[in-house]
């Protein structure tokens, strides 16, 4: 769509008392404008008015209002619904929590890289990128450097970094012992170091038929002076997504660990791979470096129970302020 008609919907929106938040591809966040404030706050907090009765309905990939039928929708506190598509929630019994949660954790992941003066994050386990353009998308503007040892993810990666004179891109797994490792790997995200269980198989089918591939692993704090000598004074943020393999990333960091003003971590309930750490145990590794939590987001959860399998954990140290 031409951004000329964009901006025309957006305004088309707001002329009716409302304001939209795109929180992921085919769902959005309508909220009634508070006259009073003249916005809707960072953290989806209550703006003060009650939500829209018949709520418009904005296609995300090109906010054109339309009429389509099917759509979801979910009262978010006081004067915001949620809307998504059925395209994208099908076989999701908690969609609505899972797309808003992962808005919600990229705010706050804004927030704290803005409060914080954070000028270097380490995206370690980046996949294809994902990460890294989330964090352009929400304001992020330093460096940005991202480990992904899987060869074919690496390649993606690479290109859209290589977009970027701020993003380097290594092809690297990252432990506590340098040398090589074999990684199970399988389409998607779920690639990991570390064999499935009984009940990662049967949840995740695809795990079933991982093929290996052996790839190059170091030790964090033999590269972190290296890749930030150019970085003026860096305050640095390591963001950890490596499918149970987080703790070990996090021990090859030894006592560079206290250069660190935070850290962002897969926390698991029920483990999905062999010898992965619990959340309690994790937890209290980053609490004794001198780390404190502040957000738990859910990443996914058992539809049939409700449980939680996993959180993403942002801690901080709250010193460096």
């Amino acid at each position: 769509m031409h951004p000329a008609w964009r901006r025309r919907a957006v305004e088309l929106l707001r002329l009716v008392g409302l304001g939209s938040i795109q929180v992921g591809q085919g769902a959005a966040l309508l909220y009634r404008i508070d006259q009073h404030s003249g916005g809707f706050a960072d953290d989806v907090a209550a703006t003060g008015g009650d939500a829209p009765r018949r709520p418009v309905v904005v296609d995300t990939t090109s906010l054109l209002l339309t009429t389509k039928r099917g759509t979801r929708s979910l009262p978010v506190g006081s004067g915001a619904v949620l809307l998504s598509w059925p395209r994208t929630v099908r076989h999701e019994r908690f969609a609505h929590e899972k797309v808003l949660c992962a808005h919600l954790l990229d705010q706050h992941i804004a927030q704290i890289l803005s409060m914080y003066r954070i000028n270097c994050v380490l995206d370690v386990g980046a996949n294809k990128g994902q990460y890294g353009r989330r964090l352009r998308a929400g304001g992020y503007r330093g460096q940005i450097i991202s480990f992904e040892p899987v060869a074919r993810d690496f390649a993606v990666l690479e290109r859209r970094a290589s977009a970027d004179p701020d993003w380097q891109a290594y092809r690297l797994a990252l432990g506590k012992e340098s040398g090589t490792i074999t990684m199970n790997v399988v389409p998607g995200t779920l690639s990991s170091a570390l064999a499935p269980t009984t009940l990662g198989s049967h949840r995740y089918e695809q795990l079933q038929t991982a093929v290996t591939e052996t790839v190059e692993i170091r030790r964090l704090d033999e590269l972190i002076d290296p890749l930030t000598r150019h970085i003026e004074n860096p305050r640095s943020f390591l963001k950890m997504d490596t499918q149970g393999f987080d703790l070990e990333v996090f021990a090859g960091l030894g006592d560079r660990v206290h250069s660190l003003i935070g850290v962002q971590s897969e926390v698991a309930l029920m483990r999905i791979y062999e010898g992965m750490p619990r959340m309690a145990q994790a937890i209290e590794t980053y609490e004794a470096a001198g780390f404190e939590i502040s957000a738990l987001y859910p990443v996914s959860r058992e539809s049939r129970t409700g449980r939680v399998l996993e959180y993403d954990c942002v801690l901080v140290r709250a010193t460096a302020r």
